[in-house]
């Protein structure tokens, strides 16, 4: 039995429709691209991590078809359709899921997170055998992890998603409600054009 899922938030990287604000510096073609280049970083590590733990990876998708994204990305992985709503109800919906088929420890993860190594995914998974929440914090005051070991809805609700924000009002949330939390290393996330300052393209495949 698999204990253990990471989930991969993504989108098919049609020019125009993904990254968006890198748009200007980049042009259509330019951002899709990057896009889909950290996409396939993200899942070529997440699927390496799965050589050293039973974890099953699930990539949550928007803005295409499954045909398009298993030709993109292949027939081997699980592909699930993001549900409706804003970015919390996506999630949301996401946990629920899993945790209703007897998932112990459940992630999510964007892919706009280059500097995500395995070891820090890996570490989000150990730290849930004892904590009830896991946050890897964004220097943009959001967070590019959360990992649950049971349902929380709290945590998704009254959150201005998109904003620098983010984390400190789920911090604020999970102090509330009174619960054991753990906290990743702060990386960056890659969104806006001034972003892109700070990416080391040896990092890409």
């Amino acid at each position: 039995m698999i204990s253990e899922k990471l989930i991969i938030f993504t989108r098919y990287p049609a020019p125009g429709k993904a990254k968006t604000r890198l748009i200007p510096v980049l042009g259509k073609e330019g951002a899709a691209n990057l896009h889909r280049l950290m996409t396939q970083r993200t899942i070529a590590r997440a699927l390496s991590l799965q050589n050293s733990r039973q974890l099953s990876v699930e990539i949550h998708y928007t803005g295409s078809s499954q045909q398009l994204m298993q030709d993109w990305l292949g027939t081997d992985l699980l592909y699930h359709q993001q549900s409706d709503g804003d970015l919390g109800a996506r999630m949301l919906a996401a946990f629920q899921k899993s945790f209703n088929l007897g998932i112990d420890k459940v992630a999510i993860i964007g892919t706009d997170c280059p500097n995500l190594k395995e070891q820090i995914i890996a570490k989000a998974f150990d730290e849930l055998s004892e904590k009830d929440v896991v946050l890897g914090p964004a220097k943009d005051g959001g967070y590019y992890l959360i990992g649950l070991g049971s349902m929380i809805p709290e945590l998704f609700d009254g959150i201005n998603w998109g904003t620098s924000e983010v984390f400190a009002d789920t911090l604020a949330i999970a102090q509330k409600l009174g619960l054991h939390l753990a906290n990743l290393p702060t990386l960056a996330d890659i969104d806006r054009p001034e972003d892109l300052l700070g990416l080391d393209i040896n990092i890409l495949p």
